[in-house]
């Protein structure tokens, strides 16, 4: 391949939670690591765009607002508009809304190959193709693990990337063609499968104990039992270190810094530096979101779940707990009862479920879409 005339992928997302941008991140990284300068990698998101209509931008800081106060407003609208008729009404709406914006796009990028992390373009991206005559491969990537909603599916896609094969059914459900349906997994950075040092030198590195079994908890403000949980935690007298990341919550992380800990306690209130500390932990607490609980399955963290969102998360938690590499914490009584049980008898249970999480975490997912996109673009003729 020419490095002079190197292929163009664009990488749509949006910022409706942490999980459509990092699973784009992941496959520009994964992209850029594999074929260097043989590609130019750029991500995109149309909802940023001052002419895609207010509603429509804001919803993306709503979104976590809405799940928050309303979780069951979001989940009756979640389940009520994942049919056949609602998609739709959602592709009709979105239509006269984002269509211009997908248009300049093809025509500024003239990309080789188009990735979508978030299943809101597919329908006008379709109809920008067909209006201007100019189409590029589209690649889907789905990023939810069980409970994905119709409009993921779309017939423009040419391949649909899927995580499990509960998701490559609810596809053939929806009429993708199966050749176009992929299980390769929920792309979580390079980062999280490349190699590193063992988790004793990497704590030692992070100033943490070394002879403590290690829970990493990752906060965000959706997750309103934290505190509760964590005042439980800090007064149990387990043998646990506890490593704290509030997620760029100052107010969370402002509160917890004025806490007296009667325990081992390493506080963070934003890091770029998650898989090393995933790979210097024993097991996670968090949300049961997709991006969170792919990256603590490729690490091999069992995750204690102490928030599910009605809807697409109900099939994450799921997932991990049917499978053994995780629980749920309704409560503190309850995630205290479960970590009673892991670290028992020299955490044999704990183990057990490291070992079923690392037979589900696809590290590598990240560079097996880049291969695939990167075949599609090879195949693209550019002008």
């Amino acid at each position: 391949m020419d490095s002079q005339n190197p292929k163009r992928i664009l990488i749509l997302t949006a910022n409706a939670g942490f999980g459509h941008r990092s699973a784009a991140i992941a496959i520009a990284a994964a992209l850029q690591e594999i074929y260097s300068d043989l590609c130019t990698v750029e991500i995109v998101n149309p909802l940023d765009d001052k002419r895609t209509p207010l509603p429509l931008r804001e919803s993306q800081s709503d979104y976590d607002k809405l799940v928050r106060i309303m979780p069951e407003f979001y989940r009756f609208w979640y389940e009520t508009s994942d049919s056949a008729a609602g998609s739709t009404v959602i592709d009709a709406a979105l239509l006269p809304m984002l269509l211009e914006v997908m248009a300049d796009l093809i025509r500024k990028h003239h990309p080789d190959v188009i990735v979508t992390t978030y299943p809101l373009y597919q329908f006008p991206l379709h109809t920008a193709y067909s209006l201007h005559r100019q189409r590029a491969p589209l690649v889907t990537v789905i990023t939810d693990l069980v409970s994905v909603h119709r409009v993921w599916f779309h017939r423009t896609c040419d391949l649909c990337i899927v995580p499990t094969e509960a998701v490559q059914q609810l596809g053939l459900e929806s009429h993708i063609p199966p050749h176009k349906l992929k299980i390769v997994g929920i792309p979580v950075h390079p980062d999280f499968a490349r190699e590193r040092q063992d988790k004793a030198s990497l704590r030692t590195e992070l100033g943490w104990r070394t002879d403590l079994i290690t829970l990493l908890i990752v906060s965000s403000k959706r997750v309103s039992k934290l505190r509760d949980i964590l005042r439980a935690l800090n007064h149990a007298r387990l043998p646990l270190q506890l490593a704290i990341v509030t997620g760029g919550d100052e107010v969370l992380y402002n509160d917890l810094s004025q806490w007296e800990w009667h325990v081992e306690t390493h506080l963070y209130q934003f890091v770029k530096t998650m898989p090393m500390l995933m790979h210097a932990a024993d097991c996670v607490m968090s949300k049961a979101g997709g991006l969170i609980v792919s990256e603590s399955l490729a690490c091999g963290l069992p995750i204690l779940l102490a928030d599910v969102l009605p809807g697409q998360e109900t099939g994450n938690a799921d997932y991990v707990v049917q499978n053994g590499a995780g629980a749920l914490a309704e409560d503190p009584s309850t995630a205290l009862e479960v970590l009673y049980h892991w670290l028992d008898q020299d955490a044999h249970q704990l183990a057990e479920y490291a070992q079923n999480a690392q037979r589900l975490g696809r590290p590598h997912a990240a560079y097996d879409i880049a291969d695939l996109v990167w075949e599609l673009a090879s195949r693209t003729q550019t002008p």
